[in-house]
């Protein structure tokens, strides 16, 4: 059974790494250069494995069809996406895009044949395992084998709904990435002496944020809109007399 990766990237090598123990792999990709620097890396992951498992790409026209179709683009390219390869599958598909309202909705309207899940791993590949959410929106024995192998590689797999995750992605995402690059943004360059634990620890989670895509955290931004939130507060502290300050300071304490 062969899973069509389609995305070559950071985490649709991810995520064929994690099903090699179970599926045969294939990469698709805009770029036919970098489908074929994933499968060849994917394959040598896999015979250092011993599981025995195939990992090509496909380049040029896509004619053939596959068990399995997995989305592993960007957010903004799932729409043209599921349209594109919808009649590749042949028994499912799913997508770890890392927004759900959006795939599940076209995935109903153009797969409603297939079985269909959206997963997020809500982590970076280079910090697996790590939480996967996990949207059964027709679910079937392939799927499930998915989810469970998943599951075997360490991974947590919780339950969730679109609008519940994409409302969440608002905070623990597009907010917390905003905060983040504010406090960098605005931040003085001074000597390590002068760092506080509190310091420390936000130019830790700084060297965290920014040593990804840019493109990636802009999408999340324009998805998900956290950053007026941030900013809203940022203005509330900034203005605040000492009364509304300890309102505020109480309020964020409850937070935790």
């Amino acid at each position: 059974m062969e899973v069509l990766v389609v995305g070559a990237g950071e985490m649709g090598r991810w995520i064929a790494r994690t099903l090699l123990q179970s599926f045969d792999i294939a990469f698709v990709d805009r770029d036919d250069a970098i489908a074929v620097a994933a499968a060849e890396t994917i394959q040598r992951d896999a015979d250092h494995a011993s599981h025995n498992r195939t990992v090509q790409a496909v380049t040029g026209d896509i004619n053939a069809t596959f068990s399995i179709v997995c989305l592993a683009v960007p957010i903004t390219a799932i729409e043209p996406a599921i349209i594109n390869y919808a009649d590749r599958a042949e028994q499912a598909i799913f997508d770890i895009t890392g927004v759900m309202q959006t795939p599940v909705e076209m995935m109903q309207a153009h797969c409603e044949h297939l079985e269909r899940h959206s997963l997020h791993p809500l982590f970076a590949a280079t910090n697996a395992p790590g939480n996967v959410a996990f949207v059964p929106d027709s679910p079937g024995p392939i799927t499930n084998r998915i989810v469970d192998t998943v599951i075997e590689a360490g991974n947590h797999v919780f339950r969730t709904t679109p609008n519940e995750h994409d409302m969440a992605m608002q905070t623990v995402q597009a907010s917390a990435h905003a905060a983040v690059l504010a406090y960098a943004l605005a931040a003085a360059d001074v000597r390590d002496e002068f760092a506080t634990p509190v310091s420390r620890a936000l130019d830790d989670i700084v060297a965290t944020v920014t040593d990804g895509s840019p493109r990636v955290y802009q999408e999340i931004q324009t998805t998900f809109r956290g950053a007026d939130e941030v900013a809203s507060a940022a203005r509330q502290i900034a203005d605040a007399d000492p009364e509304t300050f300890n309102q505020l300071y109480t309020e964020a304490g409850e937070h935790t």
